[in-house]
């Protein structure tokens, strides 16, 4: 039997393309002997100081919020409960449609830490500065085996780290794993940097 690889993934809950990427390694977890360890990132943090448009910038006003109920979690059970409580979170904000609706964040944030099995009052990290010098440590973390010019997901296995997959629908069963076997390919090639393409189509969440 192969032994398993444990893979590092950290993501913001309010990219739907990190959500889609977070599906796919659920899947490749199925497949192959693969056992993923959830961390935050933010891309409020991310994107701070940079020339962004306008709109943009006032999205990510607000999108540090679900991530600081995320590091409350962390802090009070533990980072284990990430992979549950993304889950339940991303399944209400991006199959759900709800991350468009920041008014019902509060309703839709205490929702998923009830399903994940989490204390709903939680959801009060949402308006604190407390986690956020605990989000950007774990942003920083991901950051740094990267480098500034990427976005969420950040994925390190084996040594290596890279940005993406950027990928849309999700891929599953088999198509799931030969995306992993290959993926695992180029990123451990020495010096291999970049391969990329311009999107066509939006993200898929079924």
């Amino acid at each position: 039997m192969s032994e398993t690889k444990t893979v590092d993934f950290w993501f913001d809950p309010f990219c739907p393309w990190a959500w889609i990427t977070s599906r796919w390694m659920v899947e490749v977890e199925r497949e192959r002997p693969v056992r993923t360890r959830w961390h935050i990132m933010s891309l409020a943090v991310l994107n701070e100081g940079k020339d962004i448009p306008e709109e943009y910038r006032e999205k990510l006003s607000r999108a540090i919020e679900p991530v600081r109920v995320l590091a409350a979690a962390a802090d009070k059970y533990g980072e284990e409960v990430l992979g549950t409580l993304y889950t339940e979170l991303g399944t209400r904000f991006h199959n759900g449609g709800r991350r468009k609706q920041p008014q019902t964040w509060t309703e839709t944030i205490a929702e998923a830490l009830t399903a994940a099995g989490l204390a709903p009052e939680l959801v009060a990290a949402m308006e604190s500065e407390e986690f956020d010098d605990a989000i950007r440590a774990s942003h920083n973390k991901g950051i740094e085996l990267v480098g500034e010019e990427v976005g969420t997901p950040i994925i390190a296995v084996d040594g290596v780290a890279f940005f993406g997959p950027v990928v849309s629908p999700i891929p599953r069963g088999e198509d799931a794993a030969r995306l992993w076997d290959g993926i695992l390919l180029v990123a451990g090639t020495d010096g291999f940097f970049e391969l990329k393409r311009s999107r066509t189509r939006d993200a898929i969440f079924d």
